[in-house]
């Protein structure tokens, strides 16, 4: 990740997670950053910030994807989130008890 164009941390929300590009052309997994923060002084949106590493592939120019929300539209996305979440959980426990090792 050396081109990287996000500031990684200790403060970053996830430094390294498992991710996907998918264009109409290509598809292709890649590390990559996701974080969540707001301006210092003043704030007025939550920013949610992703980047994927580029560098294993020519299908992704070196980027960041920005986007600014409300703290109503934050709260909706962490409520999604962690509804998703939950429901990922019970099927992976229902699973293991079903005596599936997926």
């Amino acid at each position: 990740m050396a081109d990287r164009l996000l500031r990684v941390n200790a403060y970053t929300t996830l430094d390294l997670v498992d991710g996907r590009a998918r264009g109409h052309e290509f598809e292709t997994d890649a590390p990559g950053v996701v974080n969540v923060t707001a301006p210092r002084e003043d704030p007025e949106h939550v920013t949610l910030q992703v980047e994927l590493d580029g560098t294993d592939t020519d299908a992704i120019a070196p980027h960041a994807d920005e986007i600014d929300l409300s703290p109503a539209q934050a709260r909706t996305l962490g409520d999604a989130l962690e509804s998703t979440a939950d429901r990922v959980e019970a099927a992976r426990a229902e699973s293991s008890a079903d005596g599936d090792d997926g």
